[in-house]
Protein backbone atom coordinates (compact mmCIF):
# COMPACT_ATOMS: atom_id res chain seq x y z
CA UNK A 1 0.00 0.00 0.00
CA UNK A 2 1.19 3.39 -1.11
CA UNK A 3 2.20 5.48 2.48
CA UNK A 4 0.17 8.78 2.57
CA UNK A 5 0.67 12.13 0.73
CA UNK A 6 -1.76 14.93 1.18
CA UNK A 7 -1.44 17.20 -1.77
CA UNK A 8 -4.34 19.96 -2.45
CA UNK A 9 -6.10 18.14 -5.85
CA UNK A 10 -7.47 21.44 -7.06
CA UNK A 11 -6.46 24.63 -6.58
CA UNK A 12 -9.40 27.77 -5.91
CA UNK A 13 -7.49 30.90 -8.01
CA UNK A 14 -9.47 33.78 -7.62
CA UNK A 15 -7.64 36.54 -7.39
CA UNK A 16 -6.09 33.93 -5.03
CA UNK A 17 -2.49 32.67 -4.52
CA UNK A 18 -3.19 29.01 -3.90
CA UNK A 19 -1.78 28.30 -0.15
CA UNK A 20 -1.46 24.63 -1.11
CA UNK A 21 0.81 24.45 -4.59
CA UNK A 22 4.05 22.43 -5.44
CA UNK A 23 6.93 23.24 -7.74
CA UNK A 24 8.74 21.33 -10.47
CA UNK A 25 11.92 23.09 -12.36
CA UNK A 26 13.55 21.28 -15.26
CA UNK A 27 16.79 21.02 -16.72
CA UNK A 28 17.58 18.89 -19.86
CA UNK A 29 21.05 16.82 -20.39
CA UNK A 30 22.30 19.79 -22.45
CA UNK A 31 22.22 22.61 -19.83
CA UNK A 32 23.86 21.13 -17.20
CA UNK A 33 26.97 21.19 -16.16
CA UNK A 34 28.13 17.32 -15.77
CA UNK A 35 24.78 16.22 -18.45
CA UNK A 36 22.55 15.00 -16.03
CA UNK A 37 18.91 15.66 -16.49
CA UNK A 38 17.73 16.98 -13.33
CA UNK A 39 14.18 18.19 -12.38
CA UNK A 40 12.71 19.35 -8.92
CA UNK A 41 10.15 19.18 -6.40
CA UNK A 42 8.72 20.66 -3.82
CA UNK A 43 5.58 18.83 -2.33
CA UNK A 44 3.53 21.31 -0.68
CA UNK A 45 0.51 21.10 2.10
CA UNK A 46 0.20 22.15 5.16
CA UNK A 47 -0.99 18.54 6.54
CA UNK A 48 1.65 16.87 4.62
CA UNK A 49 4.45 15.11 7.02
CA UNK A 50 7.69 14.83 5.34
CA UNK A 51 8.86 11.21 4.83
CA UNK A 52 10.74 9.34 1.91
CA UNK A 53 8.09 6.47 0.70
CA UNK A 54 9.06 3.75 -0.95
CA UNK A 55 8.10 0.42 -2.38
CA UNK A 56 9.89 -2.87 -3.34
CA UNK A 57 10.35 -4.70 -6.52
CA UNK A 58 8.16 -7.87 -6.81
CA UNK A 59 6.52 -10.50 -9.07
CA UNK A 60 2.72 -10.89 -9.20
CA UNK A 61 1.12 -14.21 -10.27
CA UNK A 62 -1.72 -13.76 -13.07
CA UNK A 63 -4.95 -12.83 -11.86
CA UNK A 64 -3.59 -10.20 -9.10
CA UNK A 65 -5.04 -7.06 -8.36
CA UNK A 66 -4.03 -4.20 -7.25
CA UNK A 67 -5.42 -1.63 -5.17
CA UNK A 68 -5.76 1.97 -5.82
CA UNK A 69 -6.33 4.55 -3.38
CA UNK A 70 -6.80 8.23 -3.31
CA UNK A 71 -3.48 9.60 -2.57
CA UNK A 72 -5.54 12.60 -0.55
CA UNK A 73 -8.22 10.75 1.01
CA UNK A 74 -6.85 7.84 1.18
CA UNK A 75 -10.15 6.35 0.42
CA UNK A 76 -10.41 2.80 -1.77
CA UNK A 77 -11.11 3.86 -5.14
CA UNK A 78 -11.22 0.44 -6.52
CA UNK A 79 -8.89 -2.32 -8.14
CA UNK A 80 -7.36 -2.88 -11.43
CA UNK A 81 -5.11 -5.75 -12.52
CA UNK A 82 -1.58 -5.55 -11.50
CA UNK A 83 1.26 -6.62 -13.65
CA UNK A 84 3.60 -9.61 -13.91
CA UNK A 85 7.02 -6.94 -12.34
CA UNK A 86 6.72 -3.89 -10.46
CA UNK A 87 9.87 -2.19 -10.46
CA UNK A 88 11.69 -0.98 -6.52
CA UNK A 89 10.94 2.54 -6.19
CA UNK A 90 12.13 5.28 -3.56
CA UNK A 91 10.78 8.36 -3.03
CA UNK A 92 9.36 9.93 -6.44
CA UNK A 93 11.79 7.81 -8.25
CA UNK A 94 12.64 4.20 -9.27
CA UNK A 95 15.26 1.39 -9.42
CA UNK A 96 16.02 2.76 -13.32
CA UNK A 97 16.53 6.22 -12.33
CA UNK A 98 12.60 7.18 -13.96
CA UNK A 99 11.77 10.14 -12.19
CA UNK A 100 8.13 12.16 -11.74
CA UNK A 101 7.13 15.12 -9.88
CA UNK A 102 3.39 17.15 -10.81
CA UNK A 103 2.06 20.41 -10.02
CA UNK A 104 -1.55 20.68 -9.87
CA UNK A 105 -3.74 23.45 -11.16
CA UNK A 106 -7.25 22.35 -11.41
CA UNK A 107 -8.92 24.10 -14.34
CA UNK A 108 -12.35 23.82 -15.03
CA UNK A 109 -14.52 22.84 -12.69
CA UNK A 110 -16.84 20.85 -14.39
CA UNK A 111 -13.98 18.75 -15.60
CA UNK A 112 -13.01 17.09 -12.37
CA UNK A 113 -12.00 13.90 -12.98
CA UNK A 114 -14.89 10.80 -12.49
CA UNK A 115 -12.68 7.93 -13.30
CA UNK A 116 -10.69 5.22 -11.14
CA UNK A 117 -7.09 6.57 -11.00
CA UNK A 118 -6.02 9.75 -9.38
CA UNK A 119 -2.80 11.86 -10.09
CA UNK A 120 -1.22 10.24 -6.84
CA UNK A 121 -1.81 6.88 -7.90
CA UNK A 122 -0.91 7.83 -11.61
CA UNK A 123 2.35 8.73 -10.38
CA UNK A 124 3.04 5.76 -8.28
CA UNK A 125 2.08 2.93 -10.42
CA UNK A 126 3.60 4.47 -13.05
CA UNK A 127 7.07 4.23 -11.42
CA UNK A 128 6.43 0.67 -10.41
CA UNK A 129 6.20 -0.23 -14.45
CA UNK A 130 8.09 1.81 -16.67
CA UNK A 131 11.62 2.07 -17.30
CA UNK A 132 11.80 4.88 -19.20
CA UNK A 133 10.21 8.93 -20.04
CA UNK A 134 8.27 7.66 -22.37
CA UNK A 135 7.21 4.23 -21.27
CA UNK A 136 6.01 6.29 -18.42
CA UNK A 137 3.58 8.65 -20.36
CA UNK A 138 2.46 5.40 -22.62
CA UNK A 139 1.50 3.86 -19.13
CA UNK A 140 -0.15 7.05 -17.41
CA UNK A 141 -1.67 7.59 -20.59
CA UNK A 142 -2.84 4.18 -21.22
CA UNK A 143 -3.98 3.80 -17.31
CA UNK A 144 -6.62 7.19 -17.36
CA UNK A 145 -7.40 5.46 -20.80
CA UNK A 146 -8.20 2.15 -19.27
CA UNK A 147 -9.86 2.84 -16.07
CA UNK A 148 -10.59 7.15 -15.95
CA UNK A 149 -9.22 9.66 -14.54
CA UNK A 150 -9.96 10.90 -10.98
CA UNK A 151 -8.11 14.72 -10.53
CA UNK A 152 -8.51 17.62 -11.68
CA UNK A 153 -6.02 19.61 -14.28
CA UNK A 154 -2.19 18.37 -13.58
CA UNK A 155 1.32 19.01 -14.66
CA UNK A 156 4.15 16.37 -14.68
CA UNK A 157 7.90 16.46 -15.19
CA UNK A 158 8.63 12.76 -16.59
CA UNK A 159 12.33 12.23 -16.63
CA UNK A 160 14.45 9.96 -17.08
CA UNK A 161 18.86 9.82 -17.67
CA UNK A 162 18.56 10.61 -21.40
CA UNK A 163 15.48 13.22 -21.53
CA UNK A 164 12.68 15.08 -20.07
CA UNK A 165 8.89 16.04 -20.62
CA UNK A 166 6.50 17.58 -19.53
CA UNK A 167 2.81 16.37 -19.84
CA UNK A 168 -0.15 18.36 -18.71
CA UNK A 169 -3.70 16.23 -18.26
CA UNK A 170 -7.31 16.75 -17.07
CA UNK A 171 -10.28 14.89 -16.76
CA UNK A 172 -13.24 15.02 -18.94
CA UNK A 173 -16.16 15.49 -16.55
CA UNK A 174 -18.24 12.99 -14.90
CA UNK A 175 -20.16 12.05 -17.97
CA UNK A 176 -16.90 10.77 -19.32
CA UNK A 177 -14.27 8.81 -16.94
CA UNK A 178 -10.90 9.39 -19.64
CA UNK A 179 -8.83 12.42 -20.19
CA UNK A 180 -7.31 14.85 -22.56
CA UNK A 181 -3.54 14.81 -22.41
CA UNK A 182 -0.44 16.90 -24.37
CA UNK A 183 3.15 15.74 -23.72
CA UNK A 184 6.14 17.87 -24.59
CA UNK A 185 9.93 17.14 -24.59
CA UNK A 186 12.05 19.56 -22.92
CA UNK A 187 14.94 20.57 -25.48
CA UNK A 188 18.54 19.00 -23.81
CA UNK A 189 19.48 22.33 -24.05
CA UNK A 190 16.86 23.81 -21.83
CA UNK A 191 15.42 24.93 -18.94
CA UNK A 192 11.80 24.21 -17.83
CA UNK A 193 9.48 24.40 -15.22
CA UNK A 194 5.56 24.31 -13.87
CA UNK A 195 4.29 25.48 -11.07
CA UNK A 196 0.46 25.27 -10.17
CA UNK A 197 -0.35 26.57 -13.43
CA UNK A 198 -0.73 24.88 -17.34
CA UNK A 199 2.19 26.10 -19.17
CA UNK A 200 1.96 24.26 -22.69
CA UNK A 201 0.13 26.63 -24.68
CA UNK A 202 0.34 25.85 -28.97
CA UNK A 203 1.78 22.47 -29.99
CA UNK A 204 2.09 20.59 -33.73
CA UNK A 205 -1.15 19.96 -35.32
CA UNK A 206 -0.04 16.06 -35.61
CA UNK A 207 1.97 14.05 -32.85
CA UNK A 208 6.29 13.66 -33.77
CA UNK A 209 8.80 12.35 -32.40
CA UNK A 210 9.05 15.09 -29.39
CA UNK A 211 4.94 16.17 -28.77
CA UNK A 212 2.41 13.35 -28.34
CA UNK A 213 -1.38 14.13 -27.51
CA UNK A 214 -4.67 12.61 -27.00
CA UNK A 215 -6.12 12.23 -30.60
CA UNK A 216 -8.99 14.37 -29.47
CA UNK A 217 -7.94 17.24 -27.48
CA UNK A 218 -8.66 20.04 -29.74
CA UNK A 219 -12.19 18.17 -30.77
CA UNK A 220 -13.27 17.97 -26.92
CA UNK A 221 -12.16 21.80 -26.56
CA UNK A 222 -14.34 22.72 -29.39
CA UNK A 223 -17.22 20.29 -28.12
CA UNK A 224 -17.03 21.72 -24.65
CA UNK A 225 -16.97 25.28 -25.90
CA UNK A 226 -13.53 25.67 -25.00
CA UNK A 227 -12.15 27.05 -28.33
CA UNK A 228 -13.39 27.78 -31.79
CA UNK A 229 -10.35 28.84 -33.15
CA UNK A 230 -7.56 26.72 -35.94
CA UNK A 231 -5.63 23.75 -35.01
CA UNK A 232 -2.34 25.27 -35.46
CA UNK A 233 -3.43 28.08 -32.93
CA UNK A 234 -5.03 25.80 -30.07
CA UNK A 235 -3.26 26.49 -26.94
CA UNK A 236 -4.02 23.90 -24.19
CA UNK A 237 -3.06 26.07 -21.28
CA UNK A 238 -5.75 28.85 -22.45
CA UNK A 239 -8.61 26.24 -23.33
CA UNK A 240 -8.60 24.64 -19.88
CA UNK A 241 -6.69 26.19 -16.97
CA UNK A 242 -7.98 28.93 -15.36
CA UNK A 243 -6.69 33.21 -15.63
CA UNK A 244 -6.54 35.24 -13.63
CA UNK A 245 -4.07 36.89 -10.99
CA UNK A 246 -3.37 34.06 -8.86
CA UNK A 247 -2.85 31.45 -11.73
CA UNK A 248 0.12 34.27 -12.99
CA UNK A 249 1.58 35.99 -10.27
CA UNK A 250 0.96 33.22 -7.86
CA UNK A 251 1.94 30.46 -10.10
CA UNK A 252 3.95 31.40 -13.11
CA UNK A 253 5.79 33.97 -11.22
CA UNK A 254 8.17 31.05 -9.97
CA UNK A 255 8.52 30.16 -13.01
CA UNK A 256 9.82 32.97 -13.98
CA UNK A 257 11.80 33.84 -11.06
CA UNK A 258 13.66 30.37 -12.06
CA UNK A 259 14.48 31.65 -15.87
CA UNK A 260 15.33 34.95 -14.32
CA UNK A 261 18.14 33.48 -12.22
CA UNK A 262 19.82 31.80 -15.16
CA UNK A 263 18.75 33.27 -18.28
CA UNK A 264 18.80 36.51 -20.05
CA UNK A 265 16.03 38.81 -20.61
CA UNK A 266 13.50 38.14 -18.24
CA UNK A 267 12.16 41.21 -17.52
CA UNK A 268 9.99 40.90 -20.80
CA UNK A 269 7.46 38.54 -19.31
CA UNK A 270 6.71 40.68 -16.05
CA UNK A 271 3.49 42.02 -18.33
CA UNK A 272 2.79 38.47 -18.90
CA UNK A 273 3.17 38.06 -15.05
CA UNK A 274 1.28 40.74 -13.95
CA UNK A 275 -1.46 41.01 -16.23
CA UNK A 276 -1.50 38.00 -18.58
CA UNK A 277 -1.19 40.13 -21.47
CA UNK A 278 2.03 40.66 -23.41
CA UNK A 279 4.30 37.96 -24.60
CA UNK A 280 3.74 34.50 -22.97
CA UNK A 281 6.06 33.30 -21.22
CA UNK A 282 7.99 30.11 -23.27
CA UNK A 283 7.69 26.71 -22.09
CA UNK A 284 11.31 26.72 -21.87
CA UNK A 285 14.25 28.95 -21.98
CA UNK A 286 18.07 28.47 -22.83
CA UNK A 287 20.01 29.44 -19.59
CA UNK A 288 22.94 31.53 -19.91
CA UNK A 289 24.92 29.05 -18.32
CA UNK A 290 25.76 25.46 -17.42
CA UNK A 291 23.69 24.37 -14.09
CA UNK A 292 24.85 22.65 -11.07
CA UNK A 293 22.61 20.35 -8.93
CA UNK A 294 23.76 22.89 -5.88
CA UNK A 295 22.25 25.49 -8.76
CA UNK A 296 18.83 23.32 -8.20
CA UNK A 297 18.85 23.29 -4.95
CA UNK A 298 19.42 27.12 -4.47
CA UNK A 299 16.43 27.56 -6.95
CA UNK A 300 14.30 25.44 -4.61
CA UNK A 301 15.03 28.03 -1.63
CA UNK A 302 13.73 31.66 -3.62
CA UNK A 303 12.16 33.88 -2.28
CA UNK A 304 12.04 36.14 -5.75
CA UNK A 305 15.64 37.89 -3.75
CA UNK A 306 16.71 40.35 -5.90
CA UNK A 307 13.66 40.60 -8.21
CA UNK A 308 10.16 42.75 -8.03
CA UNK A 309 8.69 39.76 -6.18
CA UNK A 310 11.41 40.09 -3.20
CA UNK A 311 9.79 39.02 -0.10
CA UNK A 312 12.40 40.31 2.03
CA UNK A 313 11.95 43.94 1.35
CA UNK A 314 8.12 44.98 1.61
CA UNK A 315 6.42 46.04 4.70
CA UNK A 316 5.25 42.35 4.85
CA UNK A 317 8.89 41.07 5.61
CA UNK A 318 8.60 42.52 9.35
CA UNK A 319 11.36 43.85 11.23
CA UNK A 320 13.69 40.56 10.57
CA UNK A 321 13.92 40.34 6.78
CA UNK A 322 11.28 37.41 7.04
CA UNK A 323 10.40 36.25 3.50
CA UNK A 324 7.25 33.87 4.54
CA UNK A 325 3.66 35.33 4.75
CA UNK A 326 1.01 33.46 7.00
CA UNK A 327 -2.31 31.58 5.63
CA UNK A 328 -5.05 32.82 4.07
CA UNK A 329 -2.79 34.69 1.66
CA UNK A 330 -5.14 37.54 0.12
CA UNK A 331 -6.60 39.82 2.39
CA UNK A 332 -8.70 42.99 1.70
CA UNK A 333 -7.96 46.95 2.69
CA UNK A 334 -10.68 49.71 1.70
CA UNK A 335 -12.93 47.43 -0.59
CA UNK A 336 -9.75 46.08 -2.85
CA UNK A 337 -8.34 43.08 -2.89
CA UNK A 338 -4.75 42.22 -2.65
CA UNK A 339 -2.27 38.93 -1.83
CA UNK A 340 0.68 38.31 -0.54
CA UNK A 341 3.61 36.77 -3.17
CA UNK A 342 4.10 32.84 -3.51
CA UNK A 343 7.25 31.81 -3.95
CA UNK A 344 8.91 28.42 -4.30
CA UNK A 345 10.49 28.00 -0.64
CA UNK A 346 7.31 28.09 1.32
CA UNK A 347 6.83 27.02 5.22
CA UNK A 348 4.47 24.48 3.98
CA UNK A 349 6.08 22.07 1.98
CA UNK A 350 6.20 18.21 3.23
CA UNK A 351 9.50 17.00 1.37
CA UNK A 352 11.20 18.19 -1.38
CA UNK A 353 14.03 17.00 -4.02
CA UNK A 354 16.70 17.31 -6.58
CA UNK A 355 16.52 14.39 -8.98
CA UNK A 356 20.00 13.80 -11.07
CA UNK A 357 19.39 11.09 -13.46
CA UNK A 358 22.89 10.21 -15.34
CA UNK A 359 23.33 7.89 -17.92
CA UNK A 360 27.15 7.15 -17.59
CA UNK A 361 26.95 5.91 -14.22
CA UNK A 362 26.35 1.79 -12.75
CA UNK A 363 23.10 0.32 -12.71
CA UNK A 364 20.93 1.22 -9.23
CA UNK A 365 23.23 4.64 -9.13
CA UNK A 366 21.92 5.96 -12.43
CA UNK A 367 19.52 8.20 -10.07
CA UNK A 368 20.27 10.36 -7.24
CA UNK A 369 17.65 12.25 -5.29
CA UNK A 370 19.17 15.27 -3.15
CA UNK A 371 16.17 14.28 -0.44
CA UNK A 372 14.79 16.56 2.15
CA UNK A 373 11.93 17.41 4.49
CA UNK A 374 10.34 20.30 5.24
CA UNK A 375 10.91 24.03 3.97
CA UNK A 376 13.29 23.69 1.09
CA UNK A 377 14.67 27.18 2.76
CA UNK A 378 16.23 25.92 5.51
CA UNK A 379 16.21 22.16 4.82
CA UNK A 380 19.38 19.56 4.16
CA UNK A 381 19.31 17.89 0.82
CA UNK A 382 20.62 13.98 1.35
CA UNK A 383 21.91 11.52 -0.94
CA UNK A 384 19.25 8.86 -1.69
CA UNK A 385 20.43 6.52 -4.46
CA UNK A 386 18.16 4.86 -7.31
CA UNK A 387 19.59 1.32 -5.72
CA UNK A 388 18.45 2.63 -1.68
CA UNK A 389 16.20 -0.15 -1.02
CA UNK A 390 15.60 0.80 3.01
CA UNK A 391 14.17 3.76 4.20
CA UNK A 392 16.38 5.66 6.55
CA UNK A 393 14.54 5.46 10.04
CA UNK A 394 14.94 9.31 10.36
CA UNK A 395 13.00 9.68 6.81
CA UNK A 396 10.21 7.12 7.69
CA UNK A 397 6.60 7.04 8.77
CA UNK A 398 4.89 10.03 10.82
CA UNK A 399 2.09 12.40 11.05
CA UNK A 400 1.94 16.06 11.45
CA UNK A 401 0.51 16.08 15.14
CA UNK A 402 3.36 13.80 16.79
CA UNK A 403 6.50 15.35 17.49
CA UNK A 404 9.47 12.85 17.05
CA UNK A 405 12.83 14.09 17.89
CA UNK A 406 14.31 11.40 16.05
CA UNK A 407 12.50 12.36 13.10
CA UNK A 408 14.32 14.82 9.76
CA UNK A 409 11.18 16.45 9.57
CA UNK A 410 10.52 17.08 13.05
CA UNK A 411 14.19 18.70 13.72
CA UNK A 412 14.13 20.62 10.34
CA UNK A 413 10.38 22.35 11.79
CA UNK A 414 11.91 23.03 14.95
CA UNK A 415 14.58 24.87 13.36
CA UNK A 416 12.95 26.52 10.66
CA UNK A 417 9.86 28.37 13.23
CA UNK A 418 11.93 29.70 15.19
CA UNK A 419 13.72 31.73 12.24
CA UNK A 420 10.16 32.74 11.09
CA UNK A 421 10.51 34.64 14.16
CA UNK A 422 13.63 36.41 13.71
CA UNK A 423 15.27 35.22 10.20
CA UNK A 424 17.62 38.11 9.18
CA UNK A 425 19.18 37.40 12.61
CA UNK A 426 19.46 33.22 12.31
CA UNK A 427 19.58 32.63 9.18
CA UNK A 428 23.35 32.90 8.81
CA UNK A 429 24.09 29.88 11.77
CA UNK A 430 21.19 27.72 9.56
CA UNK A 431 23.34 28.29 6.45
CA UNK A 432 26.43 27.87 8.49
CA UNK A 433 25.09 23.79 9.77
CA UNK A 434 23.17 23.60 6.22
CA UNK A 435 26.01 24.46 3.94
CA UNK A 436 28.67 22.18 5.80
CA UNK A 437 26.43 19.40 6.13
CA UNK A 438 25.21 19.65 2.63
CA UNK A 439 29.24 20.32 1.39
CA UNK A 440 29.97 16.78 3.29
CA UNK A 441 27.33 15.09 1.57
CA UNK A 442 28.53 16.18 -1.82
CA UNK A 443 32.08 15.42 -1.21
CA UNK A 444 30.98 12.17 -0.37
CA UNK A 445 29.18 11.61 -3.16
CA UNK A 446 31.08 12.55 -5.20
CA UNK A 447 33.92 9.96 -3.59
CA UNK A 448 31.45 6.99 -3.48
CA UNK A 449 30.88 7.69 -7.47
CA UNK A 450 34.88 7.89 -8.47
CA UNK A 451 34.92 4.42 -6.71
CA UNK A 452 31.57 3.11 -7.58
CA UNK A 453 32.70 1.55 -11.28
CA UNK A 454 35.55 -0.75 -9.24
CA UNK A 455 32.77 -2.08 -6.76
CA UNK A 456 30.88 -5.14 -7.53
CA UNK A 457 26.93 -4.82 -7.85
CA UNK A 458 26.19 -5.79 -4.38
CA UNK A 459 28.96 -3.60 -2.92
CA UNK A 460 27.43 -0.65 -4.56
CA UNK A 461 23.92 -1.14 -3.39
CA UNK A 462 25.65 -1.31 0.42
CA UNK A 463 27.49 1.89 -0.07
CA UNK A 464 23.86 3.52 -1.51
CA UNK A 465 22.36 2.58 1.77
CA UNK A 466 25.17 3.28 4.31
CA UNK A 467 25.35 6.84 2.60
CA UNK A 468 21.24 7.45 2.96
CA UNK A 469 21.59 6.26 6.59
CA UNK A 470 24.60 7.83 7.47
CA UNK A 471 23.97 11.35 6.41
CA UNK A 472 20.19 11.10 7.22
CA UNK A 473 21.15 9.96 10.67
CA UNK A 474 23.74 12.93 11.11
CA UNK A 475 21.76 15.58 9.48
CA UNK A 476 18.55 14.99 11.85
CA UNK A 477 21.11 15.14 15.01
CA UNK A 478 23.22 18.06 13.88
CA UNK A 479 19.46 19.62 13.18
CA UNK A 480 18.56 19.01 16.41
CA UNK A 481 21.45 20.50 18.08
CA UNK A 482 21.35 23.24 15.99
CA UNK A 483 17.51 23.94 17.20
CA UNK A 484 18.93 23.85 20.65
CA UNK A 485 21.40 26.51 19.83
CA UNK A 486 19.22 28.91 18.42
CA UNK A 487 16.96 28.68 21.07
CA UNK A 488 19.44 29.36 23.96
CA UNK A 489 21.30 32.00 21.44
CA UNK A 490 18.52 34.11 20.85
CA UNK A 491 16.65 33.65 24.11
CA UNK A 492 14.13 36.23 25.10
CA UNK A 493 15.00 38.47 21.98
CA UNK A 494 18.85 38.88 23.39
CA UNK A 495 21.78 37.63 21.79
CA UNK A 496 23.89 35.39 23.74
CA UNK A 497 27.97 36.53 23.67
CA UNK A 498 30.00 33.67 22.26
CA UNK A 499 33.74 32.81 21.86
CA UNK A 500 35.65 32.35 18.76
CA UNK A 501 35.24 28.78 19.22
CA UNK A 502 31.23 29.54 19.43
CA UNK A 503 30.74 28.63 22.40
CA UNK A 504 28.40 31.15 24.48
CA UNK A 505 30.71 33.28 26.71
CA UNK A 506 30.64 33.19 30.90
CA UNK A 507 32.49 36.00 32.97
CA UNK A 508 35.41 35.08 34.91
CA UNK A 509 32.88 33.93 37.49
CA UNK A 510 31.51 31.11 35.44
CA UNK A 511 28.14 32.44 34.92
CA UNK A 512 26.62 33.86 31.64
CA UNK A 513 28.06 36.92 29.97
CA UNK A 514 25.24 39.39 29.81
CA UNK A 515 23.37 39.03 26.08
CA UNK A 516 23.36 41.76 23.27
CA UNK A 517 20.17 42.95 22.54
CA UNK A 518 19.54 42.54 18.78
CA UNK A 519 16.76 44.95 18.33
CA UNK A 520 14.77 45.29 15.49
CA UNK A 521 16.67 45.25 12.12
CA UNK A 522 14.49 47.45 10.14
CA UNK A 523 13.87 51.01 10.37
CA UNK A 524 10.47 51.11 9.04
CA UNK A 525 9.38 48.94 11.91
CA UNK A 526 9.51 52.02 14.08
CA UNK A 527 8.32 54.49 11.19
CA UNK A 528 5.15 52.47 10.66
CA UNK A 529 4.32 52.67 14.69
CA UNK A 530 4.99 56.84 15.00
CA UNK A 531 2.76 56.83 11.72
CA UNK A 532 0.00 55.01 13.39
CA UNK A 533 0.19 56.47 16.50
CA UNK A 534 1.54 59.62 15.84
CA UNK A 535 3.03 61.24 19.33
CA UNK A 536 1.67 58.85 21.86
CA UNK A 537 5.17 56.72 22.29
CA UNK A 538 7.07 60.33 21.85
CA UNK A 539 10.21 61.11 24.83
CA UNK A 540 8.58 64.02 26.27
CA UNK A 541 10.49 66.63 28.20
CA UNK A 542 9.42 66.53 32.32
CA UNK A 543 9.44 69.23 34.25
CA UNK A 544 10.54 69.25 37.25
Amino acid sequence: MLKRLSIVTSIALSATVSALACTSLIAGKGATADGSVMITYAADSHNLYGELYSQPAADHPDGSMRRVVDWDSQKVLGYIPEVSHTYATIGNMNEHGLAIAESTWGGHEELEGSGLIDYGSLIYITLQRARTAREAIKVMTDLVKDYGYASSGESFSIADPNEVWIMELIGKGKDDPGAVWVAMRVPDDCISGHANHSRIHTFPVEPTDECLFSPDVREFARAKGYYDGSDADFSFSRAFADYDFGALRGCDARVWSYYNANADGMDRYLTWINEADGEVMPLWVKPNHKLTAGDMKQMMRDHFEGTPFDMTKDVGAGPYAVPYRWRPMSFEVDGKEYTHERAIATQQTGFSFVARLRNDMPDHLKGLLWFGTDDANTCVYMPIYCGVREVPASLGHGDTNTLDWDANFWVNNYVANQAYNRYSQMIPDIRRVQGGLEKSMVEAADNFEQRAATMTDAERLAMAQNLADYWSDRATKEYKQLGDYLFVKFMDGNIKKQNDDGSFKRTDEGIPAYPSFGGYDDPRYFENIVRETGDHFMVKPIKK
